[in-house]
């Protein structure tokens, strides 16, 4: 009796199994699910979509290989969370538009990193209200006021870079983006500073999208390790300025302070610590790569260099006093300028994959994507779709003539789009065109290695990107 017991519990346990195993691998689901793989239980697909090297621009091989054999939606799990994955302009354009119908996501990884109160979580009025604070700061006539220091940092920078033999550009870069954003957010001064933020940052992009494991030697410990050094000293900076209420630092987080102090505010000290870190980061982290990506292309490209040089050599030369620095019109004048920055960001991909959740059952031509499931956009497939622009992966500043050089669409999502467009564009915008003003003005250079990228899934440059100057600073 004992044998047939043990014989029966096994049975149940291997019948318990299968049907688990079979529930996973076919959800339920109101309607039609898009076709796919679930993976491995828990463990999913997310090795092969987030940690499998990509050395080029072209659309990560996860992603084409399952375009290929299940079209341009489709189902799968990553980091043990059920996923729709849109490859599909109009689907991904849907799902930024209607924010009725998808909310603000991202896996637990990131949200634990970024913290539960950072504006990437928040909806509703807190949400609303931490955006107008930032577009305080970076609407039109912010940006004027903005541009004679974007440009100052940029000169001082890349004069130093001619007066050496050889420059590592890529640090060279973070560095420069660094001290103007540390600067103009909460007046970060790196050589008194007892702690070094950028340093801290530099393993954030590794942990964000990882198996949130709080192991030492890991990307994900050392992710929150970085975090927390810079919390702390955050921290510490908001209750000095309490300490000093006469102190005025002229930078983003006095007006923080402001609003901390307004007996009816919304925002909490939680808060408003997530919402430097945040903003910190993601300044430093897209417009660096931003711009290091375009020195890469102009390189690659003499043509695109020489349209570049001659469009900045013609403002300068317009002006009636060679002494002073850019105005706000010169600045909107820079057409091929807005050509090859909108031509850096769709084939770089700074941003590879966006997420929402769909908080009901939403229908979509032949598909339901059920309550409750992510949907992870991919703008790397959309921006290289031959469908959406011939010969995708050549550098073409060129294609976007006489075309909207601002707006979101079906086809261009580097800002993402909807009430969640990125409401940093226009900043981001300005210091690449600044910089490459002055980079093509003041700066010649050649590279002598590097340059090569990789992505899992967050763009880096393994090598660094090194670069001989060909002239002096003029």
């Amino acid at each position: 009796m004992l044998q047939v017991g043990l014989c029966l519990i096994a049975a149940l346990f291997v019948i318990s199994i299968t049907h688990w195993v079979y529930r996973w691998s076919n959800p339920k689901c109101n309607g039609n699910l898009p076709p796919g793989s679930m993976g491995w239980s828990l463990l999913g697909e997310t090795l092969q979509c987030f940690f499998t090297p990509n050395h080029t621009c072209d659309t990560p091989a996860f992603i084409k290989s399952r375009i290929k054999r299940y079209g341009s939606i489709f189902r799968t799990s990553l980091v043990g969370l059920q996923v729709i994955v849109s490859t599909d302009s109009e689907l991904s354009y849907m799902v930024f538009q209607q924010g009725q119908s998808f909310e603000s996501w991202y896996p637990p990884s990131f949200t634990k990193v970024f913290g539960s109160q950072n504006l990437s979580s928040l909806y509703g009025s807190l949400h609303k209200y931490l955006k107008n604070m930032v577009l305080s700061v970076v609407s039109p006539e912010s940006l004027k006021k903005i541009l004679p220091e974007v440009e100052s940092v940029a000169t001082r920078h890349i004069e130093g870079w001619a007066n050496k033999k050889t420059v590592e550009l890529k640090t060279a870069v973070e560095d420069m983006i660094f001290e103007l954003i540390g600067k103009m957010l909460i007046s970060y001064d790196l050589e008194k500073s007892l702690v070094n933020l950028k340093k801290n940052f530099e393993a954030f992009i590794q942990g964000l999208i990882s198996f949130p494991l709080e192991i030492p030697g890991t990307a994900f410990y050392k992710c929150l390790q970085g975090r927390k050094a810079v919390m702390v000293m955050l921290k510490n900076m908001l209750e000095t300025r309490w300490a000093k209420p006469n102190k005025v630092n002229n930078d983003f987080f006095d007006y923080v302070l402001e609003e901390l102090k307004q007996n009816d505010t919304i925002l909490t000290e939680e808060i408003a610590l997530d919402f430097m870190f945040l903003l910190l980061f993601v300044n430093y982290e897209t417009t660096s790569k931003a711009i290091i990506m375009a020195i890469k292309f102009l390189t690659d490209n003499p043509r695109a260099l020489k349209e570049l040089t001659e469009e900045h050599e013609k403002i300068r030369r317009k002006r009636e006093n060679q002494t002073v620095g850019l105005s706000w019109e010169e600045y909107k004048s820079m057409t091929f300028t807005f050509q090859l920055i909108n031509e850096t960001l769709r084939l770089a991909n700074i941003a590879p994959l966006l997420f929402r959740k769909a908080v009901k059952d939403i229908k979509f031509k032949d598909y339901t994507i059920p309550s409750g499931w992510a949907v992870m956009v991919c703008p790397p497939a959309v921006h290289l779709d031959p469908v959406n622009y011939k010969d995708p992966l050549n550098f073409n500043p060129w294609r976007w003539e006489a075309k909207d050089l601002k707006s979101a669409s079906t086809t261009f999502m580097a800002f993402g789009g909807g009430q969640r467009f990125c409401v940093g564009a226009d900043f981001a915008k300005l210091q690449m065109a600044v910089f490459l003003h002055c980079l093509v003005t003041k700066y010649r250079w050649q590279a002598i290695k590097g340059g090569d990228i990789v992505r899992t899934p967050g763009l880096q440059f393994p090598n660094g990107f090194h670069a001989t100057s060909e002239s002096s600073y003029v």
